[in-house]
């Protein structure tokens, strides 16, 4: 909605956009209704209606807008099945040191056991995502659209390594995989020293290598390609920002589900939280001058002017009333964390949780917990919009009733002033994809 965008950019809304202002692309909003969803006043909720299609594993979403801090909701999410592909006419993941040389006399692959892309040749990834932008939506609708990308184009380039589970990844990416099976002539780093053939310096020594020992599992492998996808994403929107107008900058809170693991990746005050059973298992942490005060320590303004320390953007901020640009201080790389499903038999009550800050501001981890596990087990089980309905009170919980004195939650206490985004994943459903 390109009206809309024009208040979140300011003077420069005749430089062309990224992407339009506009909300997730799953809801299915009308312009008039994206007009209608923000109306400060009423505060609507927007959950997934039943005529629009459904999200993978049947997860629940619901928003609302803040309560009058910004024109529009500077929240933004985005949902997406993909399927990871070897890059076409690409290297191989795992070519020996001559294999090159090879490729350029043999540009069909003949001779080297390369077979033709085709679907069996790829992974299928699930995909979730929340962004919280700030100093406008600019920054957080860019990454919504394309950090999946980033993504996409990291796996890209190790997806035969991942594909291949019994073989443990190549120490350096173009060497041969280490398979214990076959290959009983690993280095020790002592070994390595000697040259472990001939005299040191004569053509048959090898080189020195001092990483033989190491062992890299395959998660280590996705989560690297997760970080270097945000840092990408970050430079691009550095790159981006002046042309495209890419206001403020955002938080980043990412699900991909990969061969049965779930790798839950934030930068921000985002928060992830997954429930089990009714109890709690915290799957990140926030990122605050308030927690990182070791790292900010010398540099106590930024809480005067920035309320996260890890993000996306932000390339133009500086610290208040100076020319000091803050950028430097503050990080685009994620924490990442792991979750294997295949350890665990899930119920359909079991449920991932991804939320903006404006949820969690004013709702514990264990009151959303106690929400959910006491809301779902009321919904008819077959009911594939359950999960959505389950977001819709977490997010009803969160921002209260609009009475005399403002916004109020139980207990007559403040509600939240702030957008607030929540995703409910029923993990039942990662299970059935193991």
């Amino acid at each position: 909605m390109a009206g809309s965008a024009g208040a979140d950019h300011g003077s420069g809304a005749d430089l062309p956009l990224r992407f339009p202002y506009g909300r997730p692309e799953f809801l299915g909003l009308s312009p008039d209704e994206v007009e209608c969803s923000a109306d400060h006043i009423a505060r609507p909720i927007l959950i997934l209606s039943k005529e629009t299609r459904r999200l993978p594993w049947t997860t629940g979403y619901a928003e609302v807008i803040n309560a009058g801090k910004s024109t529009h909701n500077e929240d933004q999410a985005s949902c997406e099945v993909l399927f990871v592909k070897k890059k076409a006419g690409g290297a191989n993941s795992t070519p020996n040191k001559n294999s090159s040389k090879r490729r350029s006399s043999l540009p069909n692959g003949e001779g080297l056991q390369l077979k033709d892309n085709s679907d069996t040749d790829g992974i299928n990834l699930y995909y979730w995502s929340l962004f919280d932008g700030h100093a406008g939506s600019g920054a957080a609708v860019v990454a919504s659209k394309l950090l999946q990308h980033h993504i996409l184009e990291q796996l890209q380039d190790i997806v035969d390594i991942l594909r291949n589970t019994a073989v443990l990844p190549p120490t350096c990416l173009g060497e041969e995989p280490d398979n214990p099976a076959t290959n009983s002539r690993t280095l020790t780093r002592a070994a390595s020293l000697r040259g472990g053939v001939g005299a040191p310096g004569s053509p048959s020594t090898p080189p020195t290598r001092f990483f033989t020992e190491k062992k890299i599992p395959h998660e280590c492998l996705v989560i690297g390609a997760i970080e270097s996808a945000f840092k990408e994403m970050d430079l691009q929107i550095e790159r981006e920002r002046t042309v495209y107008n890419i206001s403020g900058g955002c938080t980043a809170l990412v699900v991909v589900y990969l061969l049965g693991k779930l790798y839950v990746a934030n930068a921000g005050d985002s928060r992830a939280i997954i429930i089990r059973n009714g109890e709690v298992i915290p799957m990140s942490s926030e990122f605050t001058p308030e927690t990182e005060r070791q790292r900010l320590q010398y540099l106590a303004r930024v809480m005067a002017t920035i309320g996260v320390t890890r993000g996306l953007g932000d390339h133009d901020l500086k610290v208040h009333d100076s020319n000091i640009y803050i950028k430097p201080f503050l990080s685009s790389s994620p924490e990442v964390r792991v979750y294997d499903l295949m350890q665990y038999e899930h119920g359909p009550d079991d449920v991932l949780i991804l939320a903006t800050d404006g949820l969690w501001d004013v709702l514990l981890n264990e009151e959303v917990a106690e929400a959910v596990t006491n809301f779902l087990p009321n919904c008819d089980p077959d009911d594939p919009h359950r999960y959505t309905l389950a977001a819709q009170d977490l997010v009803m919980r969160a921002r209260g009733v609009l009475k005399d004195r403002g916004w109020r939650i139980s207990n007559d206490r403040l509600g939240s002033g702030d957008d607030i985004s929540v995703y409910v994943i029923p993990l039942i459903h990662g299970n059935k994809q193991s």
